[in-house]
């Protein structure tokens, strides 16, 4: 099912959250909402999930309107929240049971749905437990549970790794990239590796606004961030080098690590600057040792827009 956003707009008080943020989530992938603490994203997942009520623009879930048929919306929808609530004396089973039955899944089918989610959340071993007993990365796990046991189609997740630590990270990642497949998953987060590693997909929102949408390839190809290269030159003086790199042009940025044999420069996409790079060394009867194009990183793309 996918879920389109068009034009929402939610205030508090004099205080405006969100202004005019439409997008579309599609079905079978996981789209990584991104931004700085205060940015709307929070605000944003909750309207979609119906927690919150826009102040103006509208939520579809397939054709259902989060106006006209919230309902409906709320059981198509499973919901993980930053800071994961859980009735902490009660052990993984009972838990599960009881989300089930808020859901009015029908109890024949209760025992069998709560083995299924158990098994695909990885908790099997851990299903006698208090939720309290539990260590972070399973205590995710359970939430991810409750919020998938009524078999939603769309999946709204506010930071689900936060606090973990890197073992943890990397199973609840694959986890959510395995649900992703069949469903359609917003996966809020700040971490920038986390919705670079998980999400097919990314927006950015800055002060309430989209400020850039697509794939991490997309996004590196509209960046005005320049290309970025990593050179070595052999037969030169490193001062030399310096001198004869910077003078080209086209250069916006020229940095030499202190230690490493390697300068990396930094240029606008218009210029061949390996070209110019090898015409250089030609000249100077220097030789190419290494030159290495390195990518783009998302994370100067994020602070390119939302640094404004």
């Amino acid at each position: 099912m996918d879920v389109i956003v068009e034009n929402l707009t939610k205030s508090f008080g004099m205080q405006k959250a969100i202004s005019a943020v439409s997008f579309k989530a599609r079905q079978g992938e996981v789209l990584g909402f991104l931004g700085p603490n205060g940015a709307g994203k929070t605000t944003t997942m909750k309207i979609i999930a119906g927690f919150l009520f826009p102040d103006c623009g509208e939520v579809y879930f397939g054709k259902d309107s989060i106006r006209k048929n919230p309902a409906r919306i709320k059981q198509s929808t499973g919901y993980l929240s930053e800071h994961n609530p859980l009735y902490e004396e009660m052990n993984v089973v009972d838990f599960l049971t009881f989300i089930a039955k808020l859901h009015r899944i029908p109890r024949y089918k209760i025992d069998s749905r709560v083995v299924d989610i158990l098994q695909l959340c990885g908790l099997e071993h851990e299903k006698h437990k208090n939720i309290k007993e539990l260590s972070k990365g399973y205590r995710q796990r359970t939430g991810l549970a409750q919020a998938l046991i009524h078999d939603p189609e769309v999946l709204i997740l506010d930071e689900p790794t936060t606090g973990l630590d890197p073992n943890q990270i990397a199973e609840i990642r694959e986890l959510i990239k395995r649900i992703g497949r069949e469903k359609t998953v917003i996966l809020s987060s700040h971490i920038l590796a986390e919705i670079e590693a998980t999400c097919d997909r990314v927006l950015i929102i800055n002060k309430g606004k989209i400020v850039a949408n697509g794939t991490s390839a997309e996004l590196r190809s509209k960046s005005n961030a320049g290309k970025t290269l990593r050179v070595r030159i052999g037969s030169a003086g490193e001062e030399d080098i310096r001198q004869a790199l910077g003078a080209l042009p086209g250069i916006q940025k020229l940095n030499h690590p202190a230690g490493s044999p390697f300068f990396e420069l930094q240029s606008d996409r218009e210029t061949a600057i390996e070209q110019l790079i090898f015409d250089t060394c030609a000249r100077n009867g220097w030789y190419i040792q290494e030159l290495t194009p390195v990518e783009t990183r998302l994370e100067d793309i994020f602070r390119q827009v939302t640094q404004n």
